[in-house]
């Protein structure tokens, strides 16, 4: 496949979101994920107080986060996600501490320098991202944290029983049940950690297959 094919198909992984969005209401639950409770006691013992989150889904984690009194920067690229942690966000009178964007961050983020004293991923970084992208993806999230801000993201990893099967989308991805998944493998997380400090790298299982993933803490330096 070559490199027009393979962008062509990348995109319309946005298409395939909102569909399935739109399809299932509650596609990830109401419940927050581990990964959400692990990184509040992360934030909170950091005295992080704005936290932008990228890749809100449906609101499971962007809702937990402003429960726990932190003032949330949301971007999610399907307007059926943004539509819904809207709505969840008034039903919970927790409007006044969410913002609530739709981007694409391919593109660059639409915030000032050192705007977030944290930043919260959960398998955003795992979806139809090159590793280019990741790298600028990775430059645009050190530049919008403050000086020592924690960068918390979850990827599934080479592990996962996914891992090599199904159909093969360039570099590390692969298409599983129409949805693209980017594998990563240590060594790419340590690739992407250019201008941070690598707090831990914590491996973690969720779902019933199960997924198996890396809960990644990174902390902003100066170089």
């Amino acid at each position: 496949m070559g490199k027009e094919q393979t962008h062509e198909v990348l995109d319309a992984q946005n298409h395939h979101w909102e569909k399935a969005y739109t399809t299932n209401p509650e596609m990830f639950g109401d419940e927050p994920s581990e990964p959400a409770r692990k990184a509040v006691e992360a934030f909170t013992e950091a005295g992080v107080k704005n936290l932008l989150e990228l890749g809100g889904g449906q609101g499971r984690d962007t809702i937990y986060f402003a429960q726990n009194g932190f003032t949330v920067t949301t971007l999610d690229y399907a307007d059926e996600g943004v539509k819904a942690i809207a709505e969840k966000a008034d039903k919970a009178g927790l409007s006044k501490r969410l913002r609530i964007l739709r981007h694409d961050v391919r593109n660059p983020l639409p915030f000032p320098d050192a705007s977030f004293d944290a930043c919260y991923s959960h398998m955003l970084f795992c979806m139809a991202l090159t590793t280019v992208e990741l790298e600028f993806l990775s430059s645009e999230i050190r530049r919008v944290l403050k000086s020592g801000g924690l960068n918390i993201y979850t990827v599934r990893h080479t592990g996962d029983p996914h891992y090599g099967t199904r159909i093969n989308r360039g570099e590390d991805m692969y298409e599983v049940n129409g949805f693209i998944v980017h594998f990563f493998s240590r060594e790419k997380v340590e690739h992407l950690a250019r201008g941070y400090e690598i707090v831990s790298i914590d491996e973690f299982e969720e779902g019933p297959l199960p997924r198996r993933l890396f809960r990644v803490t990174l902390k902003r330096i100066e170089v």
